[in-house]
């Protein structure tokens, strides 16, 4: 006879031999039980849970003259008939391949005939959804309505893609995943049963590669088993093409640890040996997996199922780790895993996520300032206890001193031109800017005080220039100057530049703690002055004088005020100019003597 695979040769032919998916062999068994049996089922699920072979013990079940526990006896005359291979009345179609309109009228016409030795005739349809549009139309209404002796089973692991009109006329069931616990306990029964040593480690490492899939567990299974005499840890690591457990526990370390030197070249070994990239992603993400189990489950040995050997050298990884750079690793390479798809060179990719997960420095996320701040912490404690092991690249490079901010220079938003900022560098933690005192703006000088202001100098040239860069002469041999000579200093407005001075620092203020944009738009075109300790503000815009009139902005514009040392202000609406226009001629006809002209 020839060799069968484990999947099929251990496939289940009764409801007690299935593993897992209780609730429908439940629902199946009662409705055996009670000869309430539907006319379509739906089942749907993962790859490798059963659904096929649910579908195939529920058709012979059916048919079958005394169910046992509503299971097939197998072996009354229907169970005999059924179990060859030629049956009429089980019949399995599989859409991927008969996907088209002709095929599922044909399956119209023929379901009209009777069964041949059972009650009913039973359609096990896989992989469903791969029909087309028209094949589902045309099953569309034998589904609905089919003869008193036909049985319909949909079986497909995208639900999603069938219309909702045939959803509506089937009996949903979904299938689950298998736990790992269920599938190591399958597995012990198979290799028992086929005389294989093994060891319980090997069992628990191919049903994690399951992945919740029994069938899949079985493939990895049989190739574990081809390749060395006692299925053992090791056996199985070199069949799945994974790294070594001992250089995948030095990588992981060195990445936990910042350690970037050692962890790229923990990579190039690995990768140098053959291993695949996208592999190793995978193991550095179950690695990482593992240690956050070994930190957080009190049972973690039990629930990794890893050699003590392999346990401790986890452990001894968990314990020198921090929280949050396992959390920040793990995210960094789950997002790798993904650009790995689409990555033309996925080796600097991974090497790219290495460097990123071993140099937390480099990073702002919050992860990484936390992960900086824990390492931090536990240096100090170390060195309160006279510990002084702790390796000094193992935090960020140490912080710089911060440049001294140029309070000279004008602000922006005190509106003047803007500047360069000064550059602050990095600290480990932030901290807010000081508020700092806005450059007053050189006014224009006002007619008398061009007058009285001395005249710019000309540049020297000549004997001039030659005279200026001569060194001064001692101060008794200078004259000074008389009273005529000597300038009179113009006394600035001072109330006008106090006035600016306190608006540049309220719109700053209103910037950092108001997130209203229009508001600080609005305000920005504003001009203050100051009428006694009251802050005038004058706009042209009739709109942005209402609106700053309402009471929720006057109370964030109160608020920002006080920050700056203004009590009192006060919006208003400056004369439009048909006014001014109507006032300058009742100055003519008041005063028709002197001249009075517009600029």
């Amino acid at each position: 006879m020839a060799h069968l695979s484990l999947y099929r040769a251990f496939r289940p032919d009764t409801f007690d031999k299935m593993v897992r998916q209780e609730h429908v062999v439940r629902i199946l068994k009662n409705q055996i039980g009670t000869d309430a049996v539907g006319h379509a089922y739906l089942f749907c699920g993962p790859r490798g849970t059963g659904k096929t072979s649910v579908a195939r013990i529920f058709a012979r079940a059916v048919n079958c003259e005394r169910p046992e526990n509503g299971s097939p006896c197998g072996k009354c005359a229907t169970c005999r008939a059924l179990s060859e291979g030629g049956n009429l009345d089980v019949v399995e179609i599989d859409a991927a391949s008969n996907n088209g309109v002709n095929e599922m009228r044909d399956l119209r016409e023929k379901v009209q005939y009777p069964p041949v030795s059972g009650r009913y005739k039973v359609y096990i349809i896989d992989e469903v959804h791969m029909l087309t549009d028209s094949a589902f139309n045309a099953l569309l209404k034998t589904l609905e309505e089919p003869p008193r002796h036909a049985i319909f089973i949909l079986a497909t692991t995208e639900p999603q893609k069938i219309p909702a009109t045939i959803l509506s006329r089937c009996m949903r069931l979904d299938f689950k995943l298998i736990p790992e616990e269920d599938l190591e306990a399958h597995l012990k029964r198979v290799l028992k049963e086929i005389g294989k040593e093994y060891d319980d480690e090997a069992v628990a490492a191919i049903a994690r590669a399951g992945a919740g899939s029994d069938r899949d567990m079985l493939s990895i299974a049989e190739m574990c088993i081809s390749y060395s005499d006692k299925l053992t840890y090791e056996s199985v690591t070199a069949v799945l093409g994974t790294a070594d457990f001992y250089e995948m526990c030095a990588l992981g370390g060195a990445i936990l640890s910042a350690d970037t030197a050692a962890a790229l070249d923990k990579t190039e070994k690995i990768l140098s040996e053959g291993k695949s990239v996208g592999v190793l992603c995978r193991d550095i993400l179950q690695f990482l997996n593992q240690v956050a189990v070994v930190r957080a489950c009190r049972n973690a040995e039990r629930i990794l199922s890893l050699p003590k050997e392999m346990f401790a050298a986890i452990g001894k990884v968990a314990e020198g780790a921090d929280g949050h750079a396992v959390l920040r690793a793990t995210e960094v390479f789950a997002k790798a895993e993904t650009d790995l798809r689409f990555a033309s060179s996925p080796r600097i990719c991974l090497e790219t996520a290495v460097v990123r997960s071993a140099t937390p420095a480099a990073d702002y996320d919050i992860d990484a300032l936390l992960a900086r701040v824990n390492e931090l912490e536990r240096q100090v404690a170390a060195l309160s206890q006279g510990k002084v092991s702790v390796r000094a690249d193992a935090v960020s490079e140490p912080p710089v001193k911060a440049a001294e901010p140029q309070t000279s220079a004008p602000r922006e938003e005190d509106g003047e031109f803007p500047t360069e900022e000064p550059q602050f560098e990095e600290a480990y933690f932030s901290y807010d800017e000081p508020p700092r005192q806005p450059a007053r703006r050189a006014k224009a000088p006002s007619a008398q005080a061009a007058q009285r202001a001395p005249e710019a100098p000309r540049p020297a040239v000549g004997k001039e220039a030659s005279e200026a860069s001569r060194p001064p002469r001692p101060a008794e041999d200078v004259a000074p100057p008389s009273p005529a000579q000597t300038p009179v200093p113009t006394a600035p407005a001072e109330g006008e530049q106090d006035a600016q001075t306190a608006f540049g620092r309220f719109m700053r203020t209103l910037r950092k703690t108001s997130r209203n944009g229009v508001l600080f738009t609005m305000c920005s075109d504003l001009e203050a002055a100051f009428e006694g300790n009251v802050l005038v503000l004058t706009t042209d815009s009739e709109t942005v004088f209402r609106s700053l009139g309402r009471e929720e902005h006057r109370a964030v514009m109160a608020q920002a005020f006080a920050q700056v040392g203004v009590s009192d202000f006060v919006v208003r609406m400056r004369a439009k100019a048909q006014d001014d226009k109507k006032g300058l001629e009742q100055l003519k006809r008041d005063f028709p003597d002197y001249p009075i002209e517009v600029k």
